[in-house]
């Protein structure tokens, strides 16, 4: 790890802009106009040279190194001081580019790592259109708990890189818990056509029926009608609870069906919408 300064830029530029507005407090008539300018009070606060940077000004400060290790050790470091990533040092991460993206799986892969570190290693490694992580991505869904922001964070970055991911899903899926197919479903609702994603989502949807209104949703994406005759049986169920039905309903719509209508008087979830309205 690198012994690189940590300095807080966001107390910094609370500093500037304080002074600022005190330099400048004739200027603005009320709070909404000294707000608009706030971008240009940071702009200025970027450009003006710094005696707590040794004269540099903060926006030049991390243009200095492009050392990849140099950078992502940087970040982690200001992740375990808990002092606030600055903005500029993750850009100059984005303005290597590539160099950067395999010590950013290594960050990735290194459990030890402070979780806001791997967040924000999959938004810069998102950011730059690598798919180097597409693996590491899926197999973090192999075997997951139903809440894990880290995980999900990693799906919206396996969903943007296409259809690339296809197929590597296709090939695991299976050996993932419930948790994990469900999230792996996710992804793969967005390239409908392939006759395994249809396969696997309507068996989620038969095999899992607490999350029912959730695969609803990923089968009304797909837009195969070959799911109607599934969803409108589910839509018929006894015991089926009234906000499960209305995703259902939505499904069945979106496919181009029609819903049978049913009654829910004695459901608390209906009553409590009811008594909102």
């Amino acid at each position: 790890m690198n012994d690189y300064p940590i300095i807080n830029f966001d107390q910094q530029f609370a500093s500037y802009t304080s002074q600022w507005l005190k330099d400048h407090q004739g200027e603005y008539k009320n709070y909404d106009e000294m707000e608009s300018d706030i971008p240009r009070i940071y702009l200025s606060f970027l450009n003006t040279r710094a005696d707590w940077l040794s004269g540099i000004t903060p926006g030049a400060y991390f243009t200095q190194y492009e050392d990849p290790k140099v950078l992502v050790d940087w970040l982690i470091s200001y992740c375990r001081a808990e002092i606030p990533v600055p903005d500029l040092l993750t850009e100059q991460i984005e303005n290597v580019g590539k160099p950067c993206e395999k010590r950013l799986l290594e960050l990735l892969k290194d459990e030890e790592n402070p979780e806001e570190a791997r967040m924000l290693a999959v938004s810069i490694l998102r950011d730059l259109g690598s798919e180097l992580p597409k693996m590491l991505y899926i197999t973090w869904q192999m075997n997951r708990n139903e809440k894990d922001e880290l995980k999900d964070h990693a799906l919206e970055s396996l969903t943007e890189m296409g259809k690339k991911v296809v197929q590597p899903i296709l090939q695991n899926i299976q050996s993932a818990n419930q948790y994990g197919q469900e999230a792996l479903m996710e992804v793969l609702s967005h390239f409908p056509g392939d006759e395994r994603i249809l396969h696997y989502a309507m068996k989620l949807f038969q095999d899992v029926p607490d999350n029912r209104a959730l695969m609803a949703g990923y089968l009304a994406r797909l837009g195969d009608e070959r799911a109607l005759p599934l969803l409108t049986d589910a839509a018929q169920e006894p015991g089926l609870r009234y906000l499960t039905y209305i995703e259902i309903r939505n499904a069945i719509e979106m496919l181009g069906g029609e819903c049978p209508e049913r009654v829910f008087d004695e459901d608390p979830e209906y009553d409590a919408l009811r008594d909102l309205e």
